[in-house]
């Protein structure tokens, strides 16, 4: 339930300040008496498009530690984090990147990596994986996610979101104005009717399904590199394929929606909207790679 309310007020509130910020810049009038105004548009759907997706990106590691409760080590109180936090460190320093935090936060079997940039970020393991896994398996899954942050995944997932919520917002509207000028042919008023609306909202929905294939797409395709990421970080592939096989036994444990597509486990009602490929398909990619 904590999880289902931060994340509504966490849109809600990123909506409220893209709303006002379009406002002030003029960009929400895109609407004119003239008729449609597409370069007004174009510019209402970037910001909201863009906005909406950096904004999400900028406050992604916090939200990520309050909504897993995650616990950042900042200083080893056991055995376990301070070889959490050296292996993380090592396999940093192969990637050349700067030390990312480390966490720790109660759950079924999963690990992620987030953070606004590959110098401010931050990677978070559950209970459930560390008691499943021996230390070979769990170094691998560490350098999954730190292979993710090499990759600058989190940026790149942003710039696609971004790009396609600009086109589905932008061509919504303009088809709704397009429908609505339609259902309007024999009126004098200029003025876009209740059909703008009502199709503006449709078209958002179904263009919206589609984005979000494409996203998942990619989400997927990153998925591969940052297995092949982690055979090349340790210098073997057998431990990324061993953590996998350990991985499709054990109980996925289930990450906020706005970070499903971080985990190291994660899944879809369907292929097509699914974030992460199948356990199967990630392990015979690996075995295949020369």
């Amino acid at each position: 339930m904590k999880r289902v309310v931060l994340f509504l007020l966490t849109n809600f509130a990123v909506l409220g300040v893209l709303s006002v910020s379009a406002r002030i810049l003029g960009i929400d009038r895109f609407l004119t008496g003239n008729g449609l105004d597409l370069g007004m548009l174009l510019a209402f759907a970037a910001l909201i498009g863009f906005g909406g997706s950096f904004i999400s990106l900028l406050m992604s590691k916090a939200m990520a530690k309050w909504s897993t409760g995650a616990r950042v080590i900042s200083q080893p109180s056991n055995q376990d984090e301070a070889w959490l936090v050296d292996t993380v460190k090592q396999l940093s320093a192969r990637a050349g990147l700067r030390m990312p935090e480390v966490a720790i936060y109660h759950g079924d079997a999963n690990a992620f990596a987030t953070g606004s940039s590959k110098n401010r970020s931050l990677v978070a393991v559950s209970t459930g994986l560390l008691n499943g896994m021996n230390r070979k398996e769990v170094e691998a899954v560490l350098a999954h996610e730190v292979a993710h942050i090499q990759n600058g995944d989190m940026v790149t997932l942003t710039l696609i979101q971004g790009v396609v919520n600009t086109f589905v917002i932008f061509l919504s509207r303009a088809l709704g104005y397009v429908v609505d000028s339609f259902l309007r042919r024999d009126e004098e008023s200029d003025s876009p009717g209740i059909g703008y609306w009502i199709a503006s909202m449709v078209f958002e929905i179904v263009f919206g399904i589609l984005a979000s294939i494409i996203v998942m797409y990619f989400s997927r395709r990153r998925e591969y590199r940052a297995d092949a990421g982690a055979a090349a970080l340790m210098g073997d592939r057998r431990p990324m394929i061993d953590a996998l096989h350990v991985l499709g036994n054990l109980h996925a444990g289930e990450l906020p929606k706005q970070m499903a597509a971080s985990g190291i486990a994660g899944g879809g009602m369907m292929a097509l909207f699914s974030s992460h490929p199948p356990i199967e398909s990630r392990i015979a990619a690996l075995e295949s790679a020369g």
